[in-house]
């Protein structure tokens, strides 16, 4: 370690305490070897600057001079460190007057030949109108370096952070960036050297409203990583030590910049921040969750500090539906019949068919029932959701408000900008949501018969065998397996046709269904053959409803080609034993059904236990 490295971290320790407004700072402090803050404060300004000295002899710097105000107490500084005639640079690192509105006075002091204003070209195009003694040195005719003394400042150009011409200097020898407004912040009990990463809200505040854009922020940001920066002194807010450097550049670079781009009726700071935060936070969110849910809570959570939102609800339009995504359903969507009259209208038309006829977001008060017998008058923002592809109004998010009063014209600038990603995250989950409509009609398809609407062999395997383990655990709950066979089938479909036989599949069927119990699992296995797997531990009752179903059929009446005729079907049912497999009490409940047949048919058989079998 140098012994300008040691300076820096005694420094840093030393000076973290001291804060504006406890009167530490009356006198000139030396931040790093021989470069001396030299400011004044200003009581009650957030907007505090700061001034530097680099003491090199009478080769010295002072660098962004400051203003008229500050001017008796940073001379005062100045002298306490070197006479000011030592000072033969003034380096400007932007033209604003809390830089260089002191250089006409301190023109009038400088009594020596050699000394020099030191700027970009761009910045001194203007400062030639202060009609100065002292000549101006263009940085840029200059090699882009100064060297005083032993010392050498490279100067890194940062155009448009906040002017043209703005720059920042660097001193190599004791690693320290001058960074003019860039590192920047608002201050309010503002330390001189920033203790730990709170420094970043000021920070951010500051370059939200001051740089004009990420893209150029970030220009700038990655040409002074290249430095091996130790310390970093700006005009602005705190001066930031090695530890907090790799943090706030990376935090810098993630900014959003240019908000005053949002404002509309006002220019508060603060509350565009907040705005800009909102919109931030909510754009993250809409992009990095992949639950709509997190979304909408994220967002709610967001606006809640600049609205009284009270709830938030969506209606979305897919393939002729109406979806409704609210929190009753955490926002995983319900189709709804017709959505509110007041909404209805609004989806599907087009960009230009909206902004026609109804503002950017529509502010709607409707008489509401509020309770069984208590109505009041409701306000609500309506959004509209725009497809991406089709430019139409896929979806409308409404925002019930907990007051009658409508968004200010910032507030609703930001939820027009959030309507486009927005959009896209629920024109996503109305995707996702006909997906799982049609995963469920697949799934429906592949479980369920589709000329009887009973359930599948496939679905039977999976089912049953659940049933199965679950008798096997409890041997108080009983299961049964009824097999039927519609009688003389192949004579009905050879006499009637084919057709004439789905009708007869699909009567029975419907006995079937209209019969069993919501717990029993009725299954078609194939041409005329059925099962009912029938759950509990009432054997005599089991067999009643087996009974039952045999008589409902014969009570059958068709009309058509098989007018008069009269259909009947067997049963063989069989009480699974514990333990016993599935295929085995399937094929005793067939045993069963082909004793009812060879014995005359239009049967019950009960199916011997696999003792009595064996």
């Amino acid at each position: 370690m140098t012994a300008g490295d040691e300076m820096i971290d005694a420094q840093t320790d030393s000076i973290s305490e001291i804060v504006f407004g406890t009167g530490s700072l009356a006198e000139p402090i030396e931040i790093a070897s021989r470069i001396w803050w030299v400011g004044a404060l200003m009581e009650g300004d957030p907007f505090q600057c700061h001034v530097y000295l680099i003491e090199q002899g009478d080769q010295s710097v002072l660098i962004d001079p400051g203003s008229v105000l500050l001017f008796p107490e940073v001379l005062r500084k100045i002298e306490q460190v070197i006479p000011f005639n030592h000072i033969r640079y003034f380096i400007c690192q932007h033209q604003d007057p809390d830089i260089t509105g002191v250089l006409p006075r301190m023109d009038e002091l400088v009594c020596r030949e050699d000394a020099v204003v030191v700027s970009h070209w761009r910045i001194n195009a203007l400062l030639k109108h202060y009609a100065l003694r002292l000549p101006l040195l263009c940085i840029e005719a200059n090699d882009w370096e100064l060297r005083v003394g032993n010392r050498l400042l490279r100067f890194v150009f940062t155009p448009y952070l906040h002017s043209p011409g703005a720059f920042c200097t660097f001193d190599t020898d004791s690693g320290t960036l001058f960074s003019s407004d860039l590192f920047g912040g608002f201050t309010e009990t503002t330390q001189l050297f920033a203790k730990d990463t709170t420094v970043l809200e000021g920070i951010r505040a500051f370059h939200e409203h001051y740089m004009p854009s990420r893209e150029i922020l970030l220009h700038g940001l990655l040409k002074l990583e290249q430095l091996p920066v130790r310390l970093i002194a700006p005009q602005h807010g705190s001066i930031l030590g090695e530890k907090l450097i790799s943090f706030v550049f990376s935090r810098l670079k993630e900014l959003d910049c240019g908000i005053f781009l949002m404002t509309r009726t006002h220019t508060d700071v603060q509350r565009l921040v907040e705005l800009n935060k909102l919109l931030r936070q909510s754009m993250e969110r809409m992009v990095l969750s992949r639950d709509f849910s997190e979304v909408v809570r994220g967002l709610l959570d967001s606006v809640a500090p600049i609205m009284p939102v009270r709830s938030l609800v969506f209606f979305g339009s897919l393939g002729g539906q109406v979806v409704r995504l609210g929190p009753e359903t955490h926002y995983r969507g319900a189709v709804v019949a017709q959505p509110p009259a007041e909404y209805r209208a609004f989806l599907n038309l087009d960009g230009e068919g909206w902004r026609g006829s109804l503002t950017p977001i529509l502010l709607l008060s409707t008489l509401k029932r509020v309770g069984e017998l208590e109505s009041a008058v409701v306000s609500e923002l309506v959004i509209p959701l725009f497809s991406p592809e089709r430019h139409q109004v896929n979806a409308v998010a409404v925002l019930g408000l907990a007051s009658s009063a409508g968004p200010d014209a910032e507030t609703q600038h930001i939820l027009e900008q959030l309507g486009v990603p927005l959009g896209v995250a629920v024109e996503r989950e109305l995707i996702f949501h006909a997906m799982n409509q049609e995963r469920e009609r697949f799934y429906q398809i592949s479980t369920r018969d589709q000329l009887t609407g009973l359930y599948t062999r496939f679905y039977m395997r999976d089912a049953v065998i659940r049933l199965c383990d679950l008798h096997d655990r409890n041997h108080q709950s009983g299961l049964a397996v009824a097999a039927f066979d519609i009688d003389h089938f192949k004579r009905i479909n050879d006499t009637f046709g084919h057709p004439e036989g789905d009708v007869v599949l699909k009567r029975v069927a419907k006995v079937l269904l209209e019969n069993v119990r919501s717990e029993d699992v009725p299954v078609r296995m194939g041409g005329e053959e059925f099962i009912v797997f029938l759950i509990g531990d009432d054997r005599p009752g089991m067999v009643g409803l087996t009974e039952r179903i045999l008589e409902r059929v014969r009570q059958l009446v068709f009309t058509g080609a098989m007018v008069g005729e009269r259909v009947t079907i067997s049963c063989g049912i069989a009480f699974r034993q514990v333990q016993e497999p599935l295929d085995l009490a399937i094929q005793r409940a067939d045993l069963a059904l082909y004793e009812a047949k060879n014995h005359g048919r239009d049967r019950v058989c009960v199916a011997r236990s696999i003792v009595d079998q064996g």
